[in-house]
């Protein structure tokens, strides 16, 4: 067979990626094989094909021997498709014209028989020399990126990515669902390892995000709707109504002192039901921004008309309006950061801990705005009864590690257990009893806090604790007996306490999956959101544009929380910053002399990518949302939608490759 029938002329090249491939693969064998094929001009291997010195040797076997097609068989596309693609381009080849066979993970990793493994690899490389012939000269379309930036959640994720943002000159939108940023760190008291003061860490961030030329802050205001693509989202805000003229309030309060409830009567959200507030309220004092907000609710004037409207009378700047709508904005973004947090596992999904029924039990959250010097008790552990606590028991993995609730460790729950461990014996002097499946540690300065721990007289039980019930015995303290196995001494204990903490974990929030469709990103099975890849992209979405910071995309501490979000305003940086953004040509296209008008495309695209042309009766594809999936391709019935890359000659010529050998070019035209 001659090598050079037609005008195709192939280089084939085989990495041995170290042993991860030759240990299996007999790429000498594989080389040998394909040296024999037609239109393959060149056929070697080399022990590390991506590196370097196998990249430059592509490139002068291009040159030299006047290649006009690729192939590479080596790892994923995935890795190193593009890595290829380059090489191609950086000798002159248009890099469409390379196709890259998966010898690593569907097939020197999947199998143990060498002969076999080796023979699967001939086939694959076979069908790629076979595909490629059909290959067209592509060419990556530009898209423009709009400038601005939406970032989701005000959290501290969310905080610092607006700042990071901001500060380079970028125009950001800063949405919060709640009444003011801060996210769950506004409600802590200190922070591990270092035990400083969280309001003292965020206060001046949140102050900075109101006050910077280049935020545009929307609290109390909620995504409606997400339409577009990378570089061009169009984005609806609704701004629900606070009652309150934001622009005349200067956040004096004196409507809340003039409410009619001279008591509050109201659970205090912020303060995890520990204390009551008015239906005209601010979250916490440092709250940002200082307004206030009206509780609808609550608010006696919004359910009978019958108040006196006594905040309105004392309002000499005339900025409560009862009869505010909300409001509607529409914002054109190039990328959006996604940072809308988590939420606690909720404690009574463990009945057996009694959380709920026993007045005593509470969860971590609760103590955090307990201790806390702006807490209902101004930082006096007073439990519910009035009582103060002499002994407390501290319950590790509440809702975490646990196939009943949640398997995934959440991270954080054994440091801020030590942390409270510490900050409960500095406020009440009891002996604290920490009950734990394992201590995890991981991070700059923490196992150095767990020992501090330690030293302070904090007791460690190793056992998961089984049970939580009344101390029977005990009509004056009304205790609480914790029992659990101590597997370190391998015996059943009972200890008597005054109040339990449950370290309850991480889950992703309750709307996590209209946030997901709404973005049109995707969820792990636990329901947090999924990065492109977990180690080489852990900030990037399958959308292109869109970006994850924090919490929604898995558990993590508030450190490495900042590194992601300041990761994810890095990414729309360089997007932005770029000015435009290539496609990739994979995409599918109509033919429209073909197309019937049937509309049948149109509700199968996941991306929305196709519309109907009412004047020419005939679908219509917008490269810049589609992703290649195909779902059109194979749904066309007229078989009008084609797809570059994917077209018919190329996929059957594939299926011939490795199904059964012909020579396909003494039989095409194409060549």
């Amino acid at each position: 067979m001659s090598k050079t029938t037609g005008n195709t002329r192939t280089g084939f090249y085989i990495c041995h990626c170290g042993t991860n491939i030759a240990g299996t693969v007999d790429v000498e064998k594989v080389v040998d094989y394909v040296s024999k094929l037609p239109n393959v001009v060149v056929a070697k291997h080399y022990k590390y094909m991506c590196s370097d010195p196998g990249q430059e040797m592509i490139q002068k076997d291009i040159r030299d021997q006047n290649l006009n097609r690729l192939v590479v068989a080596a790892c994923s596309p995935f890795l190193h498709e593009r890595t290829f693609r380059n090489v191609a381009s950086q000798a002159g080849l248009n890099q469409f014209f390379f196709q890259m066979v998966n010898t690593r993970e569907q097939n020197a990793w999947v199998h143990l028989d060498a002969l076999a493994s080796t023979e699967k690899a001939i086939d694959l490389a076979r069908s790629a020399i076979f595909r490629v012939a059909f290959h067209k000269p592509l060419e990556q379309k530009k898209v423009p990126i709009h400038p601005g930036v939406l970032v989701v959640g005000g959290g501290i994720a969310g905080i610092h990515a607006s700042l990071t943002l901001a500060n380079a000159g970028k125009k950001v939108f800063l949405v919060e669902r709640e009444p003011t940023i801060g996210g769950h760190m506004a409600m802590f008291d200190k922070t591990f390892p270092t035990l400083d003061c969280a309001a003292c860490i965020l206060t001046p961030k949140m102050s900075s995000v109101k006050n910077h030329p280049n935020i545009t802050m929307w609290t109390y205001s909620e995504i409606e709707s997400v339409d577009g693509y990378v570089g061009n989202f169009k984005v609806n805000v609704k701004k629900k109504p606070r009652y309150i003229i934001e622009d005349l309030c200067v956040g004096c309060l004196d409507c809340i002192d003039a409410c009619v409830y001279k008591e509050p009567r109201f659970f205090d959200e912020f303060n995890q039901g520990l204390s009551k507030r008015k239906p005209v309220y601010i979250p916490f004092p440092q709250a940002t921004p200082q307004l206030v907000v009206i509780d609808p609710e609550t608010c006696i004037d919004f359910k009978s008309n019958k108040c006196k409207k006594t905040c309105v009378d004392v309002c000499e700047r005339k900025a409560i309006d009862l009869n505010q709508q909300p409001e509607h904005k529409e914002i054109e973004v190039g990328t959006i950061i996604v940072a809308t947090g988590f939420k606690p596992f909720d404690a009574s999904g463990v009945p057996y801990y009694g959380y709920g029924v026993y007045p005593n039990v509470y969860t971590a959250l609760e103590v955090e705005r307990l201790i806390n010097a702006s807490g209902p008790t101004s930082g006096e552990v007073v439990m519910r009864d009035g009582s103060r606590p002499e002994k407390i028991a501290i319950i590790h993995c509440v809702g975490s590690r646990d196939k009943n609730t949640n398997l995934w460790c959440s991270r954080v729950c054994c440091l801020y257990s030590l942390k409270l461990a510490h900050l409960l014996k500095e406020h009440t002097h009891a002996d604290i009893y920490n009950f734990y499946i394992d201590i995890r540690t991981p991070g700059k300065m923490m196992e150095e806090f767990y020992y501090r721990m330690a030293e302070e007289g904090t007791k460690f039980i190793r056992g998961r604790v089984a049970d939580i019930y009344p101390d029977l015995t005990d009509e004056v303290h009304r205790r609480l007996i914790v029992k659990a196995e101590d597997t370190l001494i391998s015996e059943i204990i009972k200890v008597p306490v005054d109040m339990v903490v449950l370290s309850t974990g991480l889950e992703p929030r309750a709307d996590a999956n209209d946030v997901r469709r709404m973005f049109n990103i995707t969820c792990s099975t636990e329901g947090f959101f999924i990065e492109r890849h977990p180690k080489l992209a852990p900030v990037n979405t399958f959308t292109d544009g869109i970006f994850l910071a924090g919490c929604c995309q898995g558990p993590k501490d508030i450190p490495d929380t900042v590194a992601q979000a300041g990761a994810a305003a890095a990414e729309a940086l360089a997007l932005i910053d770029s000015g435009f953004i290539e496609l990739e040509p994979n995409t599918a296209f109509v033919v429209e002399v073909d197309c019937s008008g049937c509309k049948s495309c149109v509700p199968l695209c996941p991306y929305s990518a196709i519309s109907y042309q009412e004047d020419k009766k005939k679908a219509y594809i917008n490269e810049a949302l589609c992703k290649g999936c195909g779902t059109c391709v194979a749904s066309c019935p007229s078989g009008s939608i084609k797809q570059n890359l994917f077209e018919d000659e190329e996929i059957y010529s594939e299926i011939d490759g490795i199904l059964n050998y012909t020579n396909i070019y003494e039989v095409s035209e194409c060549c």
